[in-house]
């Protein structure tokens, strides 16, 4: 284990105690307001910094990496026919019109041919089998558009660690979201506004939007000791000809990759060749990035501070290596940063 232990190869590794009250349980009021650590991924000094002075960072020529995933309100909530007990289904992937894999709550109660109501009959669901751990294959029936009806119904997929409701669904929404299909927000995206992006676009950087569908595998514990061990859910991308093109015209012409997130990252390294070339492409991927990774894309990450032990704290420590990154998640809970999904940021450069 010594030689795991060197190369960071130990979930415990990754371990670092947060306090609770330093989980942030509602967004800010003003995105780009939050606060922003700046990481040298290189020697890991830090920097403390407002998020909208971001773009001081950015130079001409570079390519910001954005994924433009819309959330949809994933979360439902009804009652089983026959008997009134509550029930909670959650949409992770949609495999045919309308059939859907789901994780249901609480599984006894929902074997295959139990029958769920939602909305007093709006929306009525049949549980058609159990895949793997534990979800259900749901079939969904209703009038109308299901678009529609899924907005009337559904309540957004907050993380387990927010116990506030959220009072407005935007908020956990990128304000360039587009493609419907997520169970969860690119977070580090929700930084940004509208203002935010047209003055970074302005000063001359490129922005190339991609696609990455964020499933709920992404707050999935890692449950064995040995990271090799741990086996990575599957998320859908796309990378459209237009988006390849300008990250390769800008690493082409020597300027930097910055992936806003992990999934944006993800989606870049996943779709790329080992040259770093990136040609239109679509489909599933599992890639798992951890410590000895070599990124073919991705020059720099802005992205949010992490769950310990997750698969995302040791992506990112890939990039800028494990002590850096336990240093400097250390000094943002010495500096009372907010964490997670509505927490402030960090920008390894």
């Amino acid at each position: 284990m010594a030689e795991n232990k060197e190369l960071g190869l130990s979930t415990s590794d990754y371990y670092f105690d947060l306090p609770e009250e330093l989980i942030a349980q509602d967004p800010m009021e003003k995105r780009d307001e939050c606060r922003l650590l700046v990481v040298d991924k290189e020697t890991g000094e830090t920097e403390h910094h407002k998020f909208n002075e971001i773009i001081n960072y950015l130079e001409p020529g570079d390519c910001l990496v954005l994924n433009n995933t819309k959330v949809i309100p994933a979360r439902l909530l009804g009652e089983k026919e026959g008997t009134g007990a509550a029930v909670e289904i959650l949409l992770l992937k949609r495999k045919e019109a309308d059939v859907w894999e789901t994780l249901v709550k609480p599984g006894k109660k929902l074997r295959p041919g139990a029958r769920v109501s939602f909305g007093g009959g709006i929306l009525k669901a049949e549980i058609l089998d159990i895949v793997d751990e534990g979800n259900r294959l749901v079939k969904f029936y209703y009038d109308g558009i299901w678009e529609e009806v899924l907005d009337r119904l559904g309540e957004m997929p907050l993380p387990p660690y927010i116990t506030h409701k959220l009072q407005d669904k935007s908020m956990y929404q990128t304000v360039y979201a587009k493609y419907e299909g997520s169970a969860a927000a690119p977070t580090a995206g929700l930084h940004f506004t509208e203002k935010l992006l047209e003055d970074i676009k302005a000063k001359g950087v490129d922005m190339a939007f991609v696609t990455l569908h964020v499933g709920l595998g992404t707050f999935r514990p890692v449950k064995v000791d040995n990271v090799l061990e741990h086996h990575m859910h599957t998320e859908w991308y796309q990378v459209t000809q237009e988006a390849a093109d300008k990250i390769n015209k800008a690493k082409e012409n020597g300027h930097r990759i910055i992936c806003v997130g992990t999934t944006s990252c993800r989606t870049i390294e996943s779709a790329a060749d080992e040259n770093g070339h990136l040609t239109a492409c679509s489909g599933d991927t599992s890639i798992f990035i951890y410590p000895g990774y070599k990124f073919k894309v991705l020059d720099q990450l802005i992205t949010n501070f992490h769950l310990p032990e997750s698969t995302l704290v040791m992506l990112v420590s890939a990039l800028a290596g494990r002590e850096h990154v336990l240093a400097a998640y250390e000094e943002a809970i010495k500096e009372r940063y907010r964490f997670f999904s509505f927490g402030d940021a960090c920008f390894f450069k």
